[in-house]
């Protein structure tokens, strides 16, 4: 007689005895530090599941895209709400990916009327008021925030995109706009191409030169704050502030200088040159991005994607886009304007397959990526930016479905609370941000 096998839950729970591994372990040689993937034998001996589970589970991570020029709404949002909504011409390229996304209607951010109608692209990660207008100053965005309250130990705190020229929606503290990398040669440059023995010197030599110089400026910085007034010295706190971020980065930049980047297989790109062609452009971008969460060398990203002054490079188009973005309801520019966004929405279903694709233990790292995208108007034909297109991906949530979240126009719900929540999914306690009034936006759950 077979003896049957003892139920899952008499196991018992722990591991067997092995000698176990630091995690920060390293492999060391010809003056060469290599760190080490997780292995199984890094828990510790007598592990519990939950422990074995908590070790072994993927970091999280968050990317922000945001299209300047924004969307048509009829041809995007649905006119049901709920899991069972008919697809739009615009949500038709996500179909194989309805379960992963939420679609959210009726959010925007409080007093964006600014200097100009595309000023709003500003305040997108930060909530801030008024943009471009006198007085302005900006604050800091989410992803920002995010990176001061957890520290990643990853070889870049975040990577700062734009697919076509060097401002971001990336912001500091004190209201400065942190630049972008447009150019995908340099970007994967910068992931995965180690400099020689020499370069690597001469870099560690800058750095040091550069802490040396931040030493000075420190010392001089203590003598000159006791001679300022009070409102001169808070300026020159904000002042001093930046400084110590930037002695912070030298150092973290110093330790990862002498790790090896990581190997992948793919071949370093080709800039398109073309600037209209937005597609093309866009995919090289998407491409690295995947890859750099993949391979862990960051775990925040924000893009500004899209958006030009000039007749993009798709089949159909013979038009401004920025001018068929203003159609006033004209039917021949709506039809030529939908050839782009359709675009752009395959081109976004391209990059979640990448995403979705890549296993990360028991999951994908779509599963472990939240990913934000939307626009900062909700109608560009009239500088509109109440009622945003916005759409979460990823990252644990409970999706399938399109959430009307506020009412129309002045009746929306504040955006910052999603912003709260995805903050919250990355285990950052934010009680509040921006303009969030401490509630949550209704519907939208974990899994």
């Amino acid at each position: 007689m077979k003896t049957p096998s003892p139920s899952r839950s008499a196991w018992p729970a722990i591991l067997p005895v092995r000698h176990q591994i630091s995690r920060r372990a390293w492999l060391r040689g010809t003056g060469t530090l290599l760190a080490l993937p997780w292995l199984e034998a890094m828990l510790p001996a007598f592990a519990t599941r939950a422990q074995a589970a908590a070790a072994s589970s993927p970091p999280r991570r968050f990317l922000a895209m945001n299209y300047g020029l924004g969307f048509h709404g009829p041809n995007l949002f649905p006119t049901a709400a709920g899991r069972d909504y008919p697809l739009t011409p615009y949500l038709e390229p996500l179909k194989q990916h309805r379960a992963d996304f939420t679609l959210f209607s009726g959010l925007s951010h409080d007093e964006q009327n600014g200097a100009n109608g595309h000023t709003s692209e500003l305040t997108w990660l930060t909530t801030a008021k008024h943009p471009g207008l006198p007085g302005f100053r900006n604050s800091i965005s989410l992803d920002q925030t995010l990176i001061e309250k957890l520290n990643p130990n990853t070889r870049f705190p975040s990577l700062i995109l734009n697919v076509g020229g060097s401002d971001s929606m990336s912001w500091t503290a004190n209201g400065v706009n942190l630049p972008a990398e447009s150019s995908p040669s340099r970007l994967f440059a910068q992931l995965f191409i180690n400099g020689t023995p020499a370069q690597v010197q001469t870099q560690l030599r800058e750095l040091k030169r550069g802490r040396s110089i931040l030493d000075t400026v420190n010392a001089e910085a203590k003598k000159l704050h006791q001679a300022l007034g009070k409102r001169d010295q808070e300026k020159f706190e904000q002042y001093l502030t930046s400084v110590r971020e930037l002695e912070t980065h030298i150092q973290a930049h110093e330790a990862w200088a002498l790790r090896p980047k990581p190997k992948v297989d793919a071949k370093p790109p080709t800039d398109v040159q073309d600037r209209t062609d937005i597609i093309a452009r866009t995919r090289l971008m998407h491409d690295l991005m995947a890859l750099a969460l993949r391979t862990d060398s960051t775990r925040f990203i924000t893009y500004k994607a899209g958006g030009m002054n000039a007749v993009p490079k798709i089949e159909g188009v013979k038009q401004d886009w920025h001018n068929l973005s203003h159609h006033g309801q004209d039917e021949m520019k709506i039809e030529e304007l939908s050839l782009i966004e359709k675009a752009e929405f395959s081109e976004l279903a391209r990059f979640l397959d990448l995403l979705k694709t890549a296993q990360e233990g028991p999951s994908t790292l779509l599963d472990q990526t939240i990913v934000l995208a939307g626009s900062n108007l909700g109608n560009a034909s009239s500088h509109s930016w109440r009622d945003l297109p916005i759409l979460v991906a990823g990252g644990g949530f409970r999706h399938g479905q399109h959430l009307i979240v506020g009412g129309p126009g002045h009746e929306n719900a504040r955006f910052a609370n999603l912003f709260v929540q995805i903050a919250h999914r990355l285990d950052v306690g934010l009680e509040k941000f921006g303009s969030s009034d401490g509630t949550h936006v209704r519907g939208f759950e974990l899994i």
